[in-house]
């Protein structure tokens, strides 16, 4: 016989040898070289106080252990990683060569696992080795069966606030179509918010060696509750499971608490998608359902990129109430549901408030990153004709940007870059808005103002820098400046009319039937320059055939009060002209118009006294417009010039618009 025949046999013949002794004897000799070299390697206390077994049957290994415990690292809660009063499974040998490894049966009675985080995040119990490495995911070999008894898994997070305690029990199922089920049931928490999670694991028959297995979970946490069910390949094989998902509740940010993610505040929801994982992804697809009166669809894929959270989503709907809009910038969505649009304001010290307050969730943010596109094809509101919504949103590591984020309105375009800066304190935020040339006879249509006869437009800038975690801490601090241009056009007789509370051309014309008739409007603008959160007039101007409209004041943005007054100055003689501003008061909840200023009442009481003293004649005096008002140059009203720039048309600087300040003169 060749040597290199007789070598390969004496192997085979030793294999064979090794193997029959292990069979016989069933490996149980080899009970405390497995404790010594599990404890070497995994640096852990390992300990098998009953029966032990290790051995081919045939080629499969076959693994029992009474009594096994493995040791936590010191800082953990809990004294043991893993215990149970016996352990059986059948290890498929030749998967230990690879990376999938793979045990086709699995038996575990009355054991405990301990999955834990450490308190910095940095380390978890079932990282074996080194008790300094840091924390690696939780990868478990495939399983194909299992029987379970009384058996529990915890599992803890700190930096979460996330815990839970899960009981998993094997019973027989009532339906012959199943072999058995693997039932799980158990409660955790997740900041300060219980909740519950049941469900099962069904093996059928006709698949049970290797086949697949079907999930049915339910989890509940307060009002939210999420149903998954489905395919798995494996009892603890994810990758390419077909599930379905079903979540509803009263705000998907409570959902997506369960991931450490903040998302904006929603009314209430239901949502159903496909569910399934690909490497460290996450999937969910075919997305479809509504929140509070507005359908979603589209896609979301969670995953972990460099162990940090990343969420990517094509989100768009179809038509979008602006209640829902509101919990998106801090409105509650609860008061909205209750309230409708009066849920937006608040009273605080007796003053009625309607910026939202509600805080950004800093330390959620640091947690993760995102991309999201979302479309929204029209809006459902009485006031604004709002469609094509388009936004991106990026977040990187804390700097939250929405750019850019447009939509029409009302033949016009609105095009935004905001910058929510939090890898800082305070949150810094950058606003940017601008509006294209909009038709006002369509934007200010739901407001009662009809389109014919108005062939004005307007255009606008918004760029406003503010510190603090909410849109009216932000804007409460803010520094920036407010723009609103008016090019050449017609507007309504009656507008121009009113403003100026010129009685008699107002009557005269009403009763010539000639209320319509368009009055040009050489150039317009209203600007305000914001200064620590308040806006001062900077100017108001505004140019007509007719008249000057002047303006002064401010608004304020810390308290959110309005302080203007608004006059027109005729450029030709009228009589019955008040000349007086008209007051705009009150607050950005509850503004108040107020055209009998105290200016118009004491010219008032001057006409009246006159009259009495003199004549009916001299009475009207008091109310005549001499018709002396300057016309403005438009080259800086068009331009958006602070008031220091504006000009009469015979190039003479103006000293009747406001200076930028925040007086009222």
């Amino acid at each position: 016989m060749p040597l290199p025949l007789k070598i390969v046999l004496g192997i085979v013949a030793l294999l064979f040898a090794a193997w029959a002794v292990l069979y016989i004897t069933k490996g149980r000799f080899l009970k405390g070289p497995f404790e010594r070299i599990a404890t070497s390697n995994l640096e852990r206390k390992v300990e098998v106080g009953g029966d032990f077994q290790l051995y081919f049957a045939p080629i499969n290994i076959k693994f029992l252990a009474e009594k096994i415990s493995i040791a936590n690292p010191q800082w953990a809660s809990e004294k043991h990683f893993f215990k149970a009063d016996l352990v059986e499974a059948r290890i498929a040998t030749f998967s230990l060569l690879t990376p999938d490894e793979r045990i086709n049966w699995l038996r575990i009675v009355k054991g405990n696992a301990d999955l834990e985080w450490s308190a910095d995040g940095d380390r978890n119990t079932w990282t074996f080795g080194d008790p300094r490495q840091r924390g690696k995911p939780l990868d478990l070999p495939t399983i194909r069966r299992a029987l379970v008894a009384g058996t529990r898994l915890r599992y803890a997070h700190p930096q979460l606030q996330f815990h839970a305690d899960v009981g998993i029990d094997t019973v027989r199922a009532r339906d012959t179509k199943f072999e058995n089920d693997i039932r799980f049931s158990g409660s955790g928490g997740i900041r300060g918010r219980p909740f519950t999670v049941s469900g099962g694991l069904l093996s059928p028959n006709e698949t049970v060696a290797g086949g697949e297995n079907q999930l049915a979970l339910q989890a509940q946490a307060g009002p939210t509750r999420i149903e998954v069910s489905g395919t798995l390949p494996g009892a603890t094989e994810i990758e390419g499971a077909d599930l379905r998902m079903q979540a509803r509740g009263p705000n998907l940010s409570l959902l997506f608490d369960f991931l450490g993610v903040a998302i904006p505040d929603t009314r209430q929801y239901r949502i159903n998608s496909h569910l399934t994982k690909s490497g460290d992804e996450w999937r969910f697809t075919h997305l479809r359902g509504r929140f509070g009166d507005s359908d979603l669809a589209g896609r979301l894929t969670i995953s972990m990129p460099q162990d940090r959270l990343h969420l990517n989503a094509d989100l768009a709907s179809k038509v979008v109430d602006i209640l829902d809009i509101g919990p998106f910038i801090g409105y509650n969505p609860q008061k909205l549901d209750a309230q409708g649009a009066s849920g937006a304001v608040e009273v605080v010290g007796g003053r009625p408030r309607i910026l939202p307050d509600a805080p950004l969730r800093v330390e959620a943010l640091k947690r993760f990153d995102a991309n999201v596109k979302y479309s929204i094809a029209r809006v459902r509101a009485e006031s604004f004709p709002i469609s094509n919504i388009a936004m991106a949103l990026k977040l990187d590591r804390s700097l939250l940007t929405l750019s850019p984020l447009t939509f029409d309105l009302a033949g016009g375009f609105l095009s935004s870059d905001i910058e929510i800066n939090a890898r800082g304190e305070p949150v810094r935020t950058a606003y940017d808005i601008r509006l294209s040339p909009t038709p006002m006879g369509r934007l200010l249509a739901g407001w009662g103002v009809e389109q014919s006869g108005t062939s004005g437009v307007l255009k606008a800038r918004v760029q406003l820098t503010g510190l603090g975690n909410s849109v009216r801490k932000s804007l409460a601090n803010s520094n920036g400046r407010i723009a609103i241009i008016i090019p050449a056009g017609t507007m309504w007789t009656r507008n121009t009319e009113l403003s100026e509370l010129d009685v008699g051309t107002f009557v005269q014309k009403m009763f010539e039937k000639k209320l319509k008739k368009p009055v040009s409007i050489n150039c317009g603008l209203v600007a305000f320059t914001v200064r620590n959160g308040v806006a001062a007039a900077d100017p108001i101007l505004i140019d007509t055939a007719k008249n000057v409209v002047l303006g002064n004041g401010a608004i304020s943005f810390r308290d959110e009060r309005i302080d203007l007054a608004v006059r027109a100055d005729s450029k030709k003689f009228s009589l019955f002209s008040g000349q007086s501003p008209i007051g705009v008061g009150g607050y950005f909840a509850e503004p108040k118009i107020d055209p009998i200023s105290g200016e118009l009442l004491a010219r008032a009481g001057a006409g009246l006294g006159l009259a009495t003293i003199a004549s009916p004649l001299a009475g009207i005096l008091a109310f005549v417009d001499i018709g002396d008002a300057k016309a403005a140059s438009c080259g800086p009203v068009l331009s958006g010039a602070r008031a220091v720039a504006q000009r009469t048309k015979k190039g003479k600087a103006r000293d009747d618009v406001g200076t930028g300040k925040a007086s009222v003169s």
